[in-house]
């Protein structure tokens, strides 16, 4: 069988900082000897049995240096350029649709160019290993033989089997230290991100699990301008939505497969795997030509040949030259080094230089200062139950609790759970929701609205927004705890309950001073969204159609394709004012829910109306933020720019817009988690600049967690 090996050169090695940069990334760096890393991985590319021309994948602005690097070598490719960056799943799948077209019955090594990999012989050798169960239909990954713990890598956990190709049991991400070690001692491998399968075999599952990709993929082929072996992929590709191969197919297929390899190999992620890779003086030390080390032992030193750099006493350092930029650092902070690549550091406020950066800094900051100081300050020891608010400086600011606070705080904590989340966080829902249901429930099913501390009287009004909050805290509870129990029961009880809540003219009343109102729909299609995914009783998807007609037909403006907020009895916009009122936010919001709804559907109507949605929301963004009202002519109708909408921006981004777009979003919110507390937030934004002096509200959380998440898993894995 022909084999095209696929070299992804993408990446923008920020670990490398200040050597690689956007316009000369890592893969392109003599780091380790006189061939770049994707000279390496090219010329391992060639030395494959039956290999036919390497198919390369990169970014428009790096054509120049691919191809005089292949010059080199006196190799030549097929060049594929991405107009943008999509991650890994679409220029895998931009790869295998020019494949298809030329020989689909090719097996394909889907290889990184930026990887240290030195002995080509070892690595030609495992790739035929894994040939036979390719061609049988598996995705045959290469699992590395850890050489020690190591929290820079993610893990594979290879299923029992005789055969040295075995199946994957589970793919885990990056742990920490205590993990990693657990892991080595079980037999995990790392993962490298290597994958060999027949090229219908991964068509096929990329048709199956990330249509979306594919489809624009193959467009992207299709209109594509071909000259002189290259092909600059047209702008469908830019459609594509953006999220990693592991993610978008490796976790859920059934075909995963692992053969687990001894040999060296590293990703060069950041200057400590450089230094670990290098050869070394008798005292551990790398050093460029130029430089010298007394009484100095593990140093890296990388320099241009007319810099001096002399080491006294130090152990451990790297010091790297590169222009007009200097980077010191311990090697063993070294991962780090990312967020001061070319830019102030993040935690000044300042931007992030890349999407990837970005998740970077927010995953952190939710699995350490946000998930831990609400987990602690933000619950009430004596009961579980979640507390209100919490004071700048992290100390409980309530005088009531409300019920839309408990069940948002433990949809977070379930959902982190479910999202592999270190860290007690079921055992904070669980006892949260035990607290909940115990002070909240009312013999009818539904919810009671608040409790006031001082006197504990309830408010025993059950607002239909509140009840749509205690269905979507029940639906994360029964996700994360992976099935069983009361739930599915009790949440249907209340679901049937909230028939008392239904209008003649379709829909449900809301509570109180607007009785006809998109948003308390908006967060009721969520929750029943959330369970009719769990898949326990149809009378969630029934309910989750039913809202997403009215939206269409009745809260998004026909003729302008933008979401109102209020309407009269018979759903058309309510008089006055109010019906004029439009929210940046819920075009966000909505826009996400709506392009669920259209995924699991199937229905292209959906997703275009949400997309259009999106557009609409982007009009309410100034000063890089988005503003919390709009008139119906989409002019400012309130300037304030409260914490929510940043997150429902960020998340509608990662689905619809361009980098640029997720960047202002990811910017725009990290201004509010600048609080003396780390982990709680700012709410209010004035127009002029400042932030409105109040405590930080639990009811934020959710809306955070649900942008940060998506974010993360936007990053290549």
């Amino acid at each position: 069988m022909a084999v095209i090996p696929v070299i992804m050169c993408g990446g923008g090695g920020a670990r490398l900082w200040p050597a690689s940069g956007p316009e000369r990334p890592k893969q392109f760096l003599d780091l380790l000897g006189p061939l770049s890393s994707f000279q390496e991985a090219v010329l391992r590319a060639v030395g494959l049995a039956d290999a036919g021309v390497p198919v390369v994948v990169a970014g428009v602005g790096h054509l120049g240096q691919v191809r005089a690097q292949l010059a080199e070598v006196g190799v030549k490719a097929v060049i594929l350029l991405e107009p943008e960056a999509r991650d890994s799943s679409a220029a895998i799948a931009a790869a295998l649709a020019w494949i298809e077209t030329h020989d689909p019955e090719a097996v394909v090594v889907i290889m990184s160019a930026d990887h240290h990999l030195p002995d080509r012989a070892a690595f030609a050798a495992a790739i035929a290993e894994t040939l036979p169960a390719a061609g049988r239909g598996a995705i045959v990954t290469l699992g590395i033989r850890p050489a020690a713990p190591a929290t820079a890598y993610g893990y594979i956990r290879p299923a029992a089997a005789a055969d040295r190709v075995k199946p994957v049991a589970a793919f885990v991400e990056k742990p920490d230290a205590a993990r990693a070690r657990a892991y080595v001692a079980e037999g995990y491998l790392w993962n490298s991100g290597y994958f060999v399968a027949g090229a219908r075999t991964l068509i096929g599952e990329l048709q199956l699990f990330a249509p979306e990709v594919l489809a624009a993929a193959r467009a992207a082929v299709a209109e594509g301008a071909a000259e002189a072996g290259v092909l600059r992929l047209g702008e469908a590709f830019r459609s594509a939505p953006r999220v990693s191969i592991d993610y978008a197919v490796m976790e859920k297929t059934k075909r995963a497969a692992v053969l687990p390899v001894d040999f060296e190999w590293s990703d060069l992620g950041a200057w400590d795997a450089i230094w670990a890779a290098a050869e070394k003086d008798p005292d551990g030390n790398v050093l460029t030509a130029n430089s010298q080390a007394l009484d100095a032992a593990q140093n890296l030193v990388v320099a241009p040949d007319h810099v001096h750099v002399a080491l006294l006493g130090t152990r451990g350092l790297g010091v790297i030259v590169q222009g007009d930029a200097v980077l010191v650092c311990d090697l063993g902070q070294s991962q780090l080094v990312k967020t001061i690549a070319g830019a102030a550091p993040v935690a000044a406020g300042e931007g992030f230089a890349s999407v990837a950066e970005a998740a970077d800094w927010y995953e952190v900051w939710l699995r350490t200062a946000a998930l831990p100081l609400w987990a602690t300050a933000g619950v009430d020891p004596a009961t579980g139950a979640f507390r209100e608010a919490l004071s700048l400086d992290g100390r409980p600011q309530e005088s009531f609790r409300r019920a839309r606070v408990q069940a948002r705080q433990v949809f977070v904590y379930a959902t982190a759970t479910k999202a592999g989340i270190e860290g007690p966080w079921l055992a904070v829902a669980e006892r949260g929701f035990q607290a909940f249901a115990e002070r909240y429930r009312r013999p009818d099913r539904l919810f009671a609205n608040a409790v006031e501390l001082a006197s504990q009287t309830r408010d025993e009004s059950a607002p239909l927004y509140e009840q749509a909050f205690a269905l979507l805290a029940m639906a994360a509870l029964h996700g994360a705890q992976a099935g069983g129990g009361k739930l599915p029961t009790e949440a249907l009880g209340t679901g049937l309950a909230l028939q008392a809540y239904r209008h003649a003219a379709g829909g449900f009343r809301e509570l109180g001073a607007h009785a006809f109102q998109a948003n308390a729909h908006m967060h009721l299609l969520e929750a029943a969204l959330a369970w009719d995914e769990l898949d326990v009783d149809p009378f969630w998807g029934a309910l989750a159609d039913e809202i997403v007609t009215l939206a269409l037909g009745r809260f998004i403006d026909p003729a302008g394709g933008f979401l109102r907020e209020f309407f009269d009895a018979d759903w058309r916009p309510a008089a006055g004012d109010d019906g004029r009122a439009v929210e940046p936010g819920h075009q966000f919001e909505w826009a996400w829910l709506l392009d669920r709804w259209g995924r699991a559907r199937d229905d292209a109507a959906a997703r275009a109306a949400a997309r259009t949605l999106f557009q609409h929301g982007l009009r309410g963004v100034t000063r890089g933020v988005a503003v919390d009202g709009l008139w119906d002519d989409l002019t400012v109708r309130d300037p304030m720019a409260r914490l929510w909408p940043q997150t429902e921006h960020l998340k509608a981004a990662l689905l619809f817009g361009e980098d640029a777009d997720v960047l202002t979003a990811a910017h725009g919110l990290r201004r509010y988690l600048d609080a003396p507390a780390r982990g709680a937030w700012r709410d209010k934004l004035r127009p002029d600049g400042s932030f409105v002096d109040e405590p930080a509200p639990a009811s934020s959380f959710y809306h955070v967690l649900q942008a940060v998440l998506p974010l993360v898993a936007s990053r290549s894995r």
